[in-house]
């Protein structure tokens, strides 16, 4: 996958981007809000192994740039039923905020939709009100709220929103 929208591009990870993935998974501040607030633990080498394995068929590590530096990641995988779960996180603390991940968000959704994804769905952090505004700003419907669900890295109880979305209710934001 390669998508450019003014200055943020999208690309496919590849075996060069595994040292810089494998820092922002080591980064508890980064990856808390996924459960891991003491990070992955995880290394370059590894890491290359998972991106080695991605196909646009199973599952895909991309990269956000904006003006050509990483700022963070995203990933898709495919469902049945012509579904897709995708995930992202701007891990570059300065880009967040700015609207940033909406666009990068409304370029991977256009993109799925257009490989003939019907659904895209997602889930976050109870706790993580700015995910859900961008996520329900996009169109994404909630779908339900799974309390106590999984326990995070240290242990707590954490709950998760469920969200997902149709082409019809896609409100691009990459235009």
């Amino acid at each position: 996958m390669f998508i450019e929208h003014k200055n943020i591009m999208i690309r496919n990870a590849t075996a060069d981007d595994a040292a810089q993935l494998a820092k922002w998974w080591n980064d508890g501040s980064i990856m808390a809000h996924a459960g891991f607030p003491n990070g992955l633990n995880t290394s370059a080498e590894k890491v290359k192994i998972q991106i080695s394995c991605d196909s646009d068929s199973t599952v895909r590590r991309l990269i956000i740039e904006e003006n050509g530096k990483a700022i963070g990641e995203m990933v898709f995988r495919i469902k049945q039923g012509n579904t897709a779960e995708i995930g992202v996180k701007i891990c570059d603390f300065s880009r967040q905020n700015i609207g940033i991940g909406k666009i990068a968000l409304s370029m991977l959704i256009k993109a799925l939709f257009k490989t003939g994804i019907a659904r895209i769905v997602l889930d976050t952090d109870l706790e993580n009100k700015r995910a859900q505004h961008v996520y329900e700003e996009i169109g994404f419907k909630m779908t339900g709220i799974r309390t106590d669900s999984w326990r995070n890295q240290i242990g707590q109880l954490r709950s998760a929103v469920d969200y997902e979305l149709h082409p019809y209710n896609f409100i691009d934001f990459a235009v």
